[in-house]
């Protein structure tokens, strides 16, 4: 079935359409990708019922983006950043890919209060509660290392792609969370491909929340980080539409919907998740063969 869903476009989708997760590009959540066949795919695969929930469709969203563009293959390394204790590297381990799984220091987590809420993944096990991924591959091809997303270390090495699910709108700031997604990308290798998503202020104001736990970003931060990614070789397609379903137009209030959860007001914005896409457009050195 996955190939089938990866194969029904052969093609990125242009801005003059609705976003649509069959092929994902740079886009928001919408009402209408939840009906297409790839999401109830993908939450079957992290086994979860389906719902209309903007942070489900952040992991569907990730899985999908790196599956059309042929990530998910057994023999290729990807690292992932705050995973706290989403789904996602259990799934990545499953199809063959070795993980280097990351997360706060459990000290600063506390002080955070991701422990608390248990969104912070402190051991492997953690990564793999659900049983998605058999104990011993899962052993076999994922490690787990404290990293603080705002100072990557050196040695990280290079990964043909990386991830993060609802993680940099948490580091203090806009400009922190454009640093880390800039980079990211100098942790992959020709050819890898970067998605995270993150929280969005589809208003687009001169105001924003910036410089808090949670940061909102504007098209108008993102573009700049967009930019700047293509000046380094990442390109990026985005789609801006904001959808016209029912729930594309109905903004959630607390206490907030389990279920009818696209667009919610936080602080004095109407928010949703977006999810972003950035491709190394520089392909992988092939090896000339001698002959004779």
């Amino acid at each position: 079935m996955l190939n089938s869903l990866i194969n029904i476009f052969s093609k990125p989708c242009t801005d003059n359409r609705e976003p649509s997760l069959t092929w994902p590009v740079s886009q928001m959540c919408t009402q209408a990708q939840f009906a297409e066949p790839a999401y109830e795919y993908w939450c079957e695969m992290i086994r979860e019922q389906p719902r209309l929930h903007r942070k489900q469709w952040e992991f569907c969203y990730v899985l999908q983006a790196l599956a059309t563009r042929g990530r998910l293959a057994p023999g290729l390394n990807a690292m992932g950043f705050g995973v706290g204790s989403e789904p996602l590297t259990a799934v990545f381990a499953e199809r063959g890919v070795k993980v280097l799984a990351t997360d706060l220091a459990v000290g600063e987590a506390c002080a955070q209060g991701w422990v608390e809420t248990a969104q912070h993944a402190r051991q492997l096990a953690d990564l793999n509660q659900r049983g998605i991924c058999r104990t011993e591959r899962f052993a076999e091809l994922v490690s787990f290392r404290e990293v603080d997303m705002n100072q990557l270390p050196k040695d990280l090495g290079k990964f043909d792609f990386v991830w993060s699910a609802c993680a940099l709108e948490h580091l203090g700031s806009i400009r922190l969370g454009g640093n880390f997604i800039l980079n990211s990308l100098d942790l992959l290798r020709p050819g890898g491909i970067a998605v995270h998503t993150t929280e969005y202020n589809i208003e687009d104001g001169p105001s924003t929340l910036n410089d808090a736990s949670t940061v909102l970003f504007r098209r108008q931060d993102l573009q700049p980080i967009i930019d700047e990614a293509a000046r380094r070789g990442f390109q990026t397609a985005v789609n801006w539409k904001s959808g016209v379903g029912e729930l594309d137009v109905h903004v959630d209030v607390p206490p907030y919907s389990a279920d009818r959860h696209l667009k919610l007001v936080l602080g004095d914005y109407v928010t949703t998740s977006v999810g972003l896409i950035f491709e190394n457009v520089e392909r992988p050195k092939r090896t000339k063969r001698i002959k004779g």
